[in-house]
């Protein structure tokens, strides 16, 4: 079933276009990733999703179109882990996760036995249950991450919109959290829609692509068909290489001709 779907959404700031016509779509527990240089607009088109931005065309969710949504009916549907999330280091990890509820509770209302018990669930499904009570202040950037995702998994929505989620952590972290939301993505069911500069990584993980340039789609379909050399080298500008090894895609830079 189509969790999101993207009708040619365009986003102007300023004055200036930035996504010009953007038509996709994501299927429950399907993970698509959005590609391209920076600049290309990639964060803004998820922003347009989330109703940060205004945006022509339509963001339907579970063919219901999103303009017509509360903020609060939006943010139950919709999930988001920005790119550099604010962690107020004195918070407790499960108070942090419980900012998750927000869209239930509303920001005076006390929390019920759902909410606390939706957030039990997702320190459970996180492993953080030793986390709880420590300041986010005192974790790792990995432990960090996680207690991000947790956030986003209490909030019990179907879509989850990630903005470069491990361009903060180290290979073995990176690694962990890409494991997890696939794992998330999988059993839960949700639809997942990443912006991600690491292209390796979207070989590994994507089940789809899609390549932007200049604000406009230029390519999609799986990885095999959109991370080719020609393509990226043409819109990333930059001289890059696709290798194959055991199966599977690794993009590496490589130095222009003249230089090798």
């Amino acid at each position: 079933m189509t969790a999101l779907e993207l009708d040619a959404v365009s986003v102007a700031l300023g004055g200036a276009p930035i996504v010009q016509d953007v038509s996709l779509s994501v299927a429950g527990g399907q993970w698509a990733a959005l590609v391209g240089a920076n600049g290309s607009g990639k964060t803004t088109t998820l922003r347009a999703i989330a109703g940060f931005v205004r945006h022509d065309g339509r963001v339907l969710v579970s063919g219901v179109d999103s303009a017509g949504l509360r903020r609060r009916d939006r943010a139950r549907r919709i999930a988001v882990v920005p790119q550099t999330p604010t962690t107020p280091p004195d918070m407790t990890v499960r108070d942090y996760v419980l900012l998750g509820r927000t869209p239930y509770t509303g920001y005076f209302g006390g929390e019920g036995r759902s909410d606390r018990a939706a957030v039990d669930r997702a320190i459970a499904r996180l492993e953080l249950e030793a986390f709880a009570p420590r300041a986010l202040g005192s974790l790792s950037g990995g432990e960090r991450q996680r207690a991000v995702l947790a956030r986003a998994l209490a909030q019990e929505a179907g879509i989850l919109l990630l903005d470069e989620p491990t361009s903060a952590l180290d290979l073995a972290r990176q690694q962990q959290a890409l494991e997890l939301v696939d794992q998330l993505r999988r059993e839960e069911g949700l639809a997942v829609l990443a912006a991600m500069h690491d292209l390796t990584a979207v070989s590994l993980y994507a089940d789809e692509v899609h390549l932007l340039g200049g604000g406009r789609l230029v390519a999609s379909g799986v990885a095999r068909d959109v991370l080719r050399a020609d393509v990226l080298t043409a819109h990333y500008g930059a001289t890059i290489r696709v290798l194959e090894e055991d199966g599977e895609l690794v993009v590496v830079p490589a130095r222009p001709k003249a230089h090798a």
